[in-house]
């Protein structure tokens, strides 16, 4: 028995591990089309599903999170998404130009 009847809470780490935040707000504007497109669509996190893949796009391309096949985390082609990211480097070469 725990003293004091408290339960002891064991935490576990998360399945895909620790990722850095983004500190350097490097992929600010993708989190902030997302969160615009959740507001916009009463949290239908399903209509928001480009706004989605380019910000973790963005996080991958920074190292801010680990490479990882978009069909492992959940964009399926047969989903009805569109997969094609080319639209992203619009946006790359504007927000951050090469350091």
């Amino acid at each position: 028995m725990n003293p004091g009847g408290r339960k002891i809470f064991r935490t576990k780490p998360p399945d895909k591990g620790s990722f850095p935040l983004d500190h350097d707000g490097e992929c600010k504007e993708y989190m902030k089309r997302y969160m615009n497109c959740l507001k916009e669509n009463n949290n239908d996190n399903s209509k928001c599903r480009t706004e989605s893949k380019d910000y973790l796009q963005c996080r991958m391309d920074r190292q801010l999170m680990a490479k990882e096949d978009f069909a492992k985390l959940g964009y399926h082609e047969d989903s009805g998404f569109n997969d094609d990211t080319s639209h992203l480097g619009d946006m790359k070469s504007k927000e951050h130009p090469a350091r």
